[in-house]
């Protein structure tokens, strides 16, 4: 049978939450966001001797957030009991995990920012950096840890923001849009084009009863949208979410397929390689069989960073995009010995 974690957790968790102006958007949602963080019991005690620990944030990945890593899982370890097993088994050093609520209305974050979503890349760096510092000893070393869309945020923020940021884990990050997200646009229409319009659709699933399993991807899809390539508000489309590929033919808007491509990794890295070169980590690693084809553009990335002479450990494990929590064993204790 599987094997599950039920040891308690045994240090200390907290919960708290702020306001933020950087959060304002168009969806509607809340400029308040609970944040929770967790100390091993290790680190409670280091900091009760007077130690400055070092922080690592969790990015959660689509349909995701971060107190939700921190809940009862089957078969499963919650993200505090992984932190305690590894700093008892002398693994890693203790840390202060910190787990924000970072889940917007169309689902999830790229964590960058946005007139749609909010100016998510700046709330990291500007406001959850500074209330962590101000509510816990710190040594104001900080990590970005994520799966997924949170890999990406990890791996897009530290080039971005490298005065915030020391080290990085990306496990899985979305790299290489043309492979990820061409494909997916013949669906995307197929659910989309019904209602006339992108915002039409969303509309359609606000007052829904129920989402169907394509209503995720589909929504993940408008929510790519709202993060890559914000439009203006007018009449039609109040919130500035459209997809970029004509709803008869589903051929491809290239000037807006160009704003997407430039945040994408492979591309941002000519221009914001150098923020990676001042970091103590930048682990990635990626499944060799993950079925959103980032392996492929993960590789493209490792080669453009190698070219430029960009320090990194990488790591291609046999696996899918899934069930890949197992992959923290290893980041985890490279974060927190880069960070102290």
């Amino acid at each position: 049978m599987p094997n599950h974690a039920f040891e308690p957790v045994r240090g200390q968790i907290e919960r708290w939450s702020f306001e933020s102006t950087f959060l304002e958007n168009r969806l509607g949602d809340p400029l308040e966001r609970e944040v929770l963080v967790h100390l091993a019991p290790e680190g409670v005690a280091a900091i009760q001797e007077g130690q400055h620990l070092p922080v690592i944030v969790y990015l959660a990945p689509f349909t995701s957030s971060g107190p939700q890593r921190a809940g009862w899982k089957a078969f499963g370890e919650t993200l505090p009991q992984r932190h305690e097993r590894l700093v008892a088994s002398g693994l890693m050093r203790p840390v202060i995990l910190v787990m924000p609520d970072t889940f917007t209305s169309l689902g999830g974050n790229q964590y960058v920012d946005s007139p749609i979503t909010g100016n998510w890349s700046t709330w990291l760096a500007d406001d959850l950096r500074i209330h962590v510092m101000n509510r816990y000893a710190t040594n104001e070393r900080f990590a970005l840890v994520g799966k997924s869309s949170g890999g990406y945020g990890a791996m897009v923020n530290a080039m971005l923001r490298p005065d915030a940021w020391q080290a990085i884990a990306t496990h899985s990050g979305d790299v290489g849009f043309d492979l990820m997200y061409r494909g997916s646009w013949a669906e995307a229409v197929t659910h989309i084009a019904p209602y006339g319009s992108a915002e039409n659709y969303l509309d359609h699933l606000a007052s829904s009863p129920s989402l169907r399993s394509a209503d995720f991807h589909t929504m993940m899809m408008c929510a790519l949208c709202a993060s890559y390539d914000p439009r203006e508000q007018d009449i039609t489309h109040q919130r500035g979410v459209q997809i970029p590929v004509d709803f008869s033919t589903c051929e491809l808007d290239n000037v807006a397929w160009n704003r997407w491509l430039k945040f994408d990794p492979l591309f941002m890295i000519n221009e914001h390689g150098d923020a990676l070169k001042q970091l103590s980590l930048c682990f990635v690693d990626v499944g060799g069989r993950d079925q959103y084809h980032i392996h492929y553009g993960t590789r493209r990335l490792i080669i453009a960073m190698a070219a430029l002479g960009i320090k990194h450990h990488y790591e291609e494990f046999d696996g899918t995009h899934s069930g890949i929590d197992h992959r923290l064993d290893v980041s985890l204790p490279l974060l927190s010995d880069a960070l102290w």
